[in-house]
């Protein structure tokens, strides 16, 4: 991680979810190799409850997953129309927060993606690429310890 002062994760997303307005506003981490690289939710402004800290995914499962497999950030506009609901629960935390229209972003250290930044509305179609992109230009490159885009390693 790079040399910074100590960054309160849990203040910026409160002050992401103010300013943007989102329902909701989550980070999920890479936890060590001893608990076999899986993605937990550590950090969450806007909960209706603590079901989330419960969510463990792997690599390919779920937005976190996916966002963290291929490191491009993820935009569902509308749950309903876009997920299968037999397919829900490979989603926990759409189904935890009751999301309906969301986007994530992979968060780089160097070259990896080492988390992932979850934004979200519990209304349909209120998160559309032209506000997805708005969210991630407004979050600048850098959040705390990582990057909002891949950095090359000098």
């Amino acid at each position: 991680m790079k040399n910074q002062p100590i960054f309160n994760y849990q203040s910026e997303m409160d002050k992401l979810r103010t300013r943007f307005q989102f329902d909701f506003v989550s980070m999920a981490l890479v936890q060590p190799a001893e608990d076999r690289f899986v993605l937990t939710w550590q950090y969450a402004s806007g909960n209706i409850n603590e079901r989330y800290k419960r969510i463990v995914l792997h690599s390919g499962k779920g937005i976190a997953g996916m966002v963290f497999k291929t490191g491009k950030p993820m935009l569902i506009q509308n749950v309903n129309a876009d997920i299968e609901s037999r397919d829900l629960y490979n989603y926990p935390i759409i189904v935890a927060e009751q999301l309906k229209s969301l986007g994530a972003v992979p968060l780089w250290e160097g070259s990896r993606v080492k988390g992932v930044l979850l934004v979200g509305y519990r209304k349909e179609n209120v998160l559309d690429p032209r506000s997805f992109e708005s969210f991630q230009e407004g979050m600048g490159t850098e959040f705390g310890a990582f990057y909002a885009k891949e950095v090359s390693q000098p």
